[in-house]
């Protein structure tokens, strides 16, 4: 077994945000690799999330992001259990890269379950009459459309992008790290995008 040292252990932290006995075990666990304790301590983290899913969230905070120049803004109502964690360097941290998200990628939707029944449908259309335009055989067809389904919630869906700071990590991996740490559960609960010269849809 390789040796555990302070220095990893170090290095662990700063990467996950986890503490020092938590980064400690999930490098016992992953054989002093760093790598795969980050993966130990991103699975644990989504256990945790798991389990306080379900706890209501009426605390949190309303953050804004004005883009460079003026002409795009965002504002966006991050929701935590309780006033502490709202007014914590980390809770407004995860708010700020919530909002510059959102300004970078433009999604319309917060999760995949809020992807209207019209919007799929018409998505899933296009990508089969793709397909077939590509000259694909007929029995991959719907096999095509999943894995362009996947790619549109991407492009769409707040929690499924892949976070612009770092594109190892969705937006939804993101947040239930931060649940994981901080100790509650963690929903970004509305958001709107303005841009100079768009009409409201």
């Amino acid at each position: 077994m390789a040796e555990i040292t302070a220095q990893i252990v170090k290095q662990l932290r700063e990467k996950t945000g986890a503490g020092f006995m938590e980064c400690k075990s999930a490098l016992a666990e992953a054989n002093g690799s760093l790598d795969e304790a980050e993966l130990v301590l991103r699975k644990r983290g989504q256990a945790i999330a798991q389990k306080k899913a379900s706890r209501a969230t009426t605390e949190g905070l309303i953050g804004t992001y004005i883009h460079t120049g003026g002409k795009l803004g965002v504002m966006v109502e991050v929701n935590c259990e309780s006033d502490f964690v709202a007014r914590t360097d980390d809770f407004r941290e995860l708010v700020h890269d919530i909002s510059m998200q959102i300004a970078a990628t433009d999604p319309r939707f917060i999760r995949k379950e809020d992807v209207t029944a019209e919007a799929l449908e018409k998505e899933k259309e296009v990508a089969r009459a793709r397909a077939l335009a590509e000259g694909k055989p007929e029995k991959i067809i719907d096999k095509i459309v999943e894995g362009r389904l996947t790619k549109y919630y991407e492009e769409v869906c707040l929690l499924e992008q892949p976070f612009v700071k770092d594109n190892t990590v969705t937006i939804g991996q993101l947040i239930t790290s931060k649940i994981a740490k901080m100790g509650e559960n963690i929903a970004v609960n509305r958001f709107v995008r303005f841009k100079v010269g768009e009409s409201a849809s």
